[in-house]
């Protein structure tokens, strides 16, 4: 064992556990990173969004549809797999919400439509893990391909935003999972696709061994400061009386230093925002369909 990887007294360093989302909760604004994975109970959320119904009922279905037996997994079947699971939470009234049944329906067997139902994939919904000297971190993949040697890591999107090669490079997530499924299957996986299916456009990239290992020095550096930030927490919450099973009452304002809010544009879509005086100020509230696309008349 290094030196780099002894802590206080020479003793090891203990691994942060994480996921990417948590990484990326802590790049966005460590206010929500502390109402998210440290605060409990967890403040009440605000009210579910219209957008991740939609999301959700897509991944579902197809998942569903690589589960189907190969002669079952037709275009229709992917379709009545995603009226089946539809979910409802977020959108302005039922008129709304079959509306864009509909509409994700008829996405959905449109993308079904481009697959070849015997191309089985190596995974579908797979949890994939690795670790480093600093980290353990796990993931799921919404899908891993195998095309000659090599892994392809899949992840369906459903935003409204087209997407770009720039997108799938950037994304410290999909680096992750690249490199957590080459050391679980061992099997080389360098290429990552974005797979938006509003459009039927993928936005891909194909990463190096140097480019992958930038990711995760990238991703053991935000652990290291959600880490310490962690430790600093927990020093300052009081513990429960064994006398007394209620949780203690937190006072949040010595935390302000470590978890500042990061207020922004992106104020506006956060669950947290009712409990964030600055995130109000910095952007208006929005209603919890305001993410899906524009409707036409």
């Amino acid at each position: 064992m290094n030196a780099e990887q002894l802590g206080f007294e020479g003793m090891p360093r203990r691994l942060y556990t994480c996921t990417p989302s948590r990484l990326n909760t802590w790049l966005d604004c460590p206010r929500r990173y502390r109402m998210t994975y440290l605060d409990r109970p967890m403040p009440p959320k605000g009210p579910p969004w219209a957008h991740n119904s939609v999301g959700a009922s897509v991944h579902n279905a197809l998942a569903g549809w690589w589960r189907l037996p190969v002669s079952e997994r037709t275009p229709e079947a992917a379709g009545s797999l995603l009226t089946r699971g539809w979910l409802t939470d977020g959108f302005r009234d039922d008129a709304q919400s079959a509306e864009w049944r509909d509409r994700a329906r008829e996405m959905t067997e449109r993308y079904a439509a481009g697959l070849d139902p015997s191309d089985e994939p190596v995974g579908v919904e797979r949890t994939v893990a690795t670790r480093t000297d600093r980290i353990a971190v796990s993931g799921r993949i919404d899908r891993l391909d195998a095309r000659g040697p090599e892994l392809v890591v899949v992840d369906y999107k459903t935003g409204r935003r087209p997407l770009t090669s720039d997108d799938a490079r950037g994304s410290l997530a999909l680096a992750i999972y690249a490199v957590a499924a080459s050391r679980v299957l061992r099997r080389p996986c360098h290429r990552v696709e974005l797979h938006h299916l509003p459009s039927g456009e993928v936005a891909e990239w194909e990463h190096t061994d140097e480019s992958l290992a930038r990711h995760m020095r990238r991703a053991e550096q935000i652990a290291g400061e959600a880490a310490e930030a962690d430790e600093a927490y927990r020093a300052l919450v009081p513990k429960p009386r064994p006398a007394d099973p209620r949780p203690a009452v937190v006072d949040h304002t010595p935390h302000d230093e470590r978890f500042p809010p990061r207020p922004g544009n992106l104020c506006s879509w956060c669950d947290f925002a009712r409990h964030c005086p600055e995130g109000q100020e910095a952007a208006p509230r929005k209603d919890p369909w305001a993410a899906l696309p524009v409707e036409t008349p």
